[in-house]
């Protein structure tokens, strides 16, 4: 049986830079606990002749084909850009 020990709440936690009170570290322990135990059944299934998948569904890419199509004039793209500079849109800095 899986358990989950508080100072393995604790230290997770801390690497998510999460502040967590007593009462919590003991309520998540608990929780994580039941979800291991919880998954612990799948162990318990026949799975012989199930073939390992990373998805339930056969997906398949559903994206366009990326062909050249006309785009908006520069005039337009001019008039609704907040702030326009030697022919680009200028944002404000990013980094300092």
């Amino acid at each position: 049986m899986a358990r989950i020990t508080e100072a393995e709440v604790r230290h997770v936690a801390g690497l998510a830079r999460l502040a967590i009170t007593d009462e919590e570290v003991t309520h998540f322990t608990e929780q994580l606990t039941k979800i291991l135990e919880f998954a612990e059944q799948l162990d318990e299934l026949d799975t012989t002749g199930v073939e390992p998948t990373t998805h339930a569904l056969d997906l398949k890419n559903v994206l366009r084909k990326d062909e050249v199509r006309p785009s908006l004039p520069r005039e337009e793209v001019e008039r609704m850009a907040p702030d326009w500079e030697n022919g680009q849109v200028r944002v404000p800095a990013v980094f300092e």
